[in-house]
């Protein structure tokens, strides 16, 4: 729901944005095939009662909702991600990131699909585009796992320790569901800093919103 928000705000602020994702890992001991569910894990985890988990998860239901994202935490499958961040630095190759993190996404907490399954990845890999044996001989591998780990140690070195976290231009962190509000006030931020107003032997001047030679 975060990456919704952050989305709309970029379209509000009307400047050109590249956002990138990065692979992070809230559990990296976790095993593939776990029998907790989520409220169950989250009240281990936090010491709180199977009621309290329920109440706090039913607040990110909500929030998810208002963005449009109907989220299925009663079948929520939890497993270990390493494998299905692979698969996102894969399809990086390819041009298909944001697609299959999104498609990876939705099978998650909408679908409840099985995501630490190399059958299920190899299945939502092929709907947006990869080559689907390509996809299961690297899974059946440890190709990407090293890209995979050059970015949860550059997650350490910002000292992250949750998600959702947002960085922009390495200098502005936001962190949780923001609203958008919020993410509009941090790109405008940015986007006044990253501006440069450039003169020539013309007089010419540029800014945000082009570039003007005056007349003479």
């Amino acid at each position: 729901m975060g990456k919704r928000r952050l989305e709309d705000a970029i379209k509000q602020v009307d400047y050109p944005i590249e956002v990138t994702y990065r692979c992070f890992e809230l559990d990296p001991a976790s095993g593939t095939d776990i029998k907790e569910n989520i409220y169950e894990s989250l009240a281990k985890k936090f010491g709180m009662s199977i009621a309290q988990a329920k109440a706090n998860t039913q607040h990110m239901v909500q929030m998810a909702k208002e963005a449009g994202l109907n989220y299925q935490m009663d079948t929520l499958i939890l497993t270990n991600t390493f494998d299905a961040h692979r698969l996102t630095m894969f399809a990086k190759k390819h041009g298909l990131m944001k697609e299959m993190a999104e498609r990876i996404l939705r099978a998650h907490f909408i679908e409840s699909k099985h995501i630490g399954h190399h059958e299920t990845l190899a299945e939502l890999a092929a709907e947006v585009g990869l080559n689907k044996e390509a996809v299961e001989k690297m899974l059946a591998s440890d190709e990407m796992a090293d890209e995979v780990r050059a970015d949860e140690r550059t997650a350490q070195q910002y000292r992250i320790t949750g998600v959702p976290f947002f960085l922009i231009n390495k200098k502005y962190a936001l962190t949780g569901a923001q609203p958008t509000e919020v993410f509009v006030q941090a790109l405008r931020k940015v986007i006044s800093e990253e501006i440069v107003v450039l003169n020539n032997d013309d007089g010419m001047s540029c800014d945000e919103n082009g570039c003007e030679i005056p007349k003479k």
